[in-house]
């Protein structure tokens, strides 16, 4: 408790100083793109989109042996068997190009065996896990490997013509505070790590846009005191305000970096999708948004227990439980929507997500 009370007095001050990132108020940065429109071509069906990231948008890069996502019940609603992908079916990649008019691009650990029917609709280089830095889930392999991985594949596999109309989505910083917090704990320490995070992430997106990259899209973090693993504690039955307020510094620093970003380029390339609004959207309606799921179970996971989703015990029995309705649930497990979830999350993005198109 008295950890907890160490973080709340300095969130409290952190909201009226502007000592780290000045003013924190948000901004709308879709807004930056109206004036562009009339210049800008439309990219339905024509982008290409590259992903880079986390278990948010990994469609099954990780090896089996490194990730449950391969296990059962994963993929349990799509494909039908388990994918890779951290999820009962499909995830945010899986909905960002079906609203792009494109299928889902491949992983790229699949890029040897694919023809280029399958390469013409951009790649996968995201693992679950990982995080702008190392995480203490998996090393090696964070967004400066990523990005690394797709510039050697440019004049190689894509030509600079065919990023011509293509779309970067940057799912990442989640698990760089999953790994901080287990290190640290809660301690000041972490308002200088969101600093950290937030100047590497500006870093990341300039040198994706650098690339060739025309647009790039990079999620606010979803309310990440709203997932299981913080509201076990509740009982499943809230969020945990001081993980959600932490989530809040995290997101207004990432929209005043994406705003001044679109101030040093031209056409605003960077768009920030704001997850943090759609998750809460999704998770506070009352069915006043017909279009918005009514979830019977909104912070209890589907797969869950005892043990994590899709473990087995010793004697090889499941050291997990499963709801009799994945599309019920708006959590699948510890840390992820489920597939329903996900498709109600981009229901309400649909607005912001049109900033991609011009």
């Amino acid at each position: 408790m008295n950890s907890m009370i160490t973080l709340i007095v300095p969130l409290l001050l952190f909201f009226f100083s502007s000592l780290l990132f000045g003013d924190i108020t948000g901004v709308e940065s879709s807004k930056h793109h109206h004036h562009h429109q009339q210049h800008q071509r439309n990219l339905y069906g024509s982008a290409k989109l590259f992903v880079f990231g986390n278990s948010n948008v990994d469609t099954g890069n990780l090896p089996k042996n490194q990730s449950e996502a391969w296990a059962v019940p994963y993929g349990i609603t799509y494909p039908g068997t388990p994918s890779g992908r951290y999820c009962d079916g499909r995830v945010s990649t899986d909905y960002l190009a079906k609203f792009l008019r494109i299928k889902s691009p491949i992983p790229y650990k699949l890029k040897d065996h694919a023809g280029h029917e399958q390469l013409q609709y951009g790649m996968n280089f995201a693992y679950g896990g990982t995080g702008v830095f190392d995480t203490v889930y998996i090393k090696g392999l964070d967004m400066t490997y990523q990005i690394s991985v797709f510039e050697k594949l440019i004049g190689d596999i894509y030509s600079p013509s065919d990023l011509s109309s293509s779309v970067a989505l940057v799912s990442i910083a989640g698990n760089d505070y999953f790994t901080y917090i287990s290190d640290n704990g809660y301690n000041l320490g972490i308002f200088q790590f969101v600093r950290r995070v937030i100047n590497q992430i500006e870093v990341n997106l300039k040198r994706i846009h650098a690339l060739g990259v025309k647009k790039v899209a990079v999620p606010s973090l979803q309310p990440l005191g709203c997932l299981p693993m913080y509201t076990r504690g509740s009982s499943y039955q809230k969020c945990n305000d001081i993980i959600n307020a932490l989530t809040i510094i995290h997101n207004n620093a990432l929209e005043k970096v994406v705003a001044k970003l679109n101030k040093e380029t031209k056409n605003s390339p960077f768009i920030v999708l704001d997850y943090y609004k759609g998750f809460l959207a999704v998770l506070n309606n009352k069915g006043e948004n017909p279009g918005i799921t009514n979830f019977k179970s909104l912070y209890e996971p589907c797969c869950g227990g005892k043990g994590y989703c899709g473990t087995l015990d010793e004697n090889g029995g499941k050291n997990y439980t499963l709801c009799d309705d994945p599309s019920s649930a708006f959590f699948w497990d510890e840390f992820h929507p489920t597939q329903e979830g996900w498709k109600a999350v981009y229901s309400v993005l649909t607005n912001n997500l049109k900033a991609l198109l011009i």
